[in-house]
């Protein structure tokens, strides 16, 4: 397989503020290290570049033999597209059942930040997804479907707030994974807008989740009754908390399932 030497391609603004990287900006220089220490590990898949607002980033593609589309997946607050919790097996497990997977690096912030230091870059996130659901789209995929956990759904979902029109018309169906986690007396800045998404939606989580997760699921399936998609599901997974360690293979085998049904 051919490797790639990422690097990213930071800003003229962000290069004049390296000296002082304020904690409202993304952490480039972090999430170069973690792109120098995982691409030469990465065994299945591709990493490649991709570019959004002038700023390279990681990606990894995994091609399935017979794609029935592509699912573009976005990791929780400072991970890695190839983390090793929830992520790589389902990049790599969903492109062994059929699906082409787009594991998408997220702007991340130093190890120490909290929820609400995350929600200073969420808009950061956006044209990442964009990129990465134009890329999926170019694979001329029959379906994409756009695959987010914890944090990783609270920036997806500001993507949507923030151009409902353009974003809820680039994919076909959304898995949100430990949806609604924060961080102790750090509430949700903004609710999530299940309810105003027509394409289905899988709402997936851990029975042992975080409080917050488990306390806001009868109000994030009636959004999803709102929206009217028959399609559209809530599952709890048991024995299963917000990272799904140790239960990988059901973690898989549910999203794979709801996958087949679409």
């Amino acid at each position: 397989m051919n490797r790639i030497k990422f690097s990213l391609i930071m800003p003229c603004a962000a290069m004049m503020m390296a000296a002082s990287i304020q904690a409202a900006e993304p952490d480039l220089a972090r999430e170069q290290r973690m792109a120098d220490e995982i691409i030469d590990v990465i065994w299945d898949g591709e990493p490649i570049e991709l570019e959004a607002e002038g700023q390279s980033f990681l990606a990894i593609f995994m091609e399935a033999d017979e794609p029935q589309g592509t699912v573009v997946i976005v990791h929780g607050r400072g991970f890695h597209p190839d983390w090793e919790t929830v992520v790589n097996p389902l990049r790599v497990g969903l492109a062994e059942a059929g699906w082409n997977t787009l594991s998408v690096q997220m702007p991340v912030l130093e190890k120490s930040a909290k929820y609400f230091d995350y929600v200073e870059i969420f808009d950061d996130a956006g044209p990442r997804i964009a990129a990465a659901l134009d890329y999926a789209k170019e694979q001329e995929s029959k379906k994409t479907i756009l695959l987010a956990h914890s944090c990783g759904s609270h920036m997806a979902q500001r993507w949507i707030k923030n151009d409902p029109e353009a974003a809820l018309a680039s994919f076909d169906a959304y898995v949100g994974i430990g949806m609604g986690a924060t961080d102790y007396k750090q509430p949700m800045v903004e609710p999530f807008l299940l309810d105003k998404m027509p394409m289905p939606v899988l709402d997936l989580y851990g029975f042992n989740d975080y409080p917050a997760v488990l306390r806001m699921a009868p109000d994030r399936l009636e959004m999803i009754g709102k929206a009217g998609n028959p399609k559209s599901q809530q599952m709890a997974v048991p024995d299963a908390d917000h990272y799904f360690k140790g239960q990988n293979e059901a973690l898989l085998s549910s999203v794979e399932e709801w996958l087949s049904s679409l």
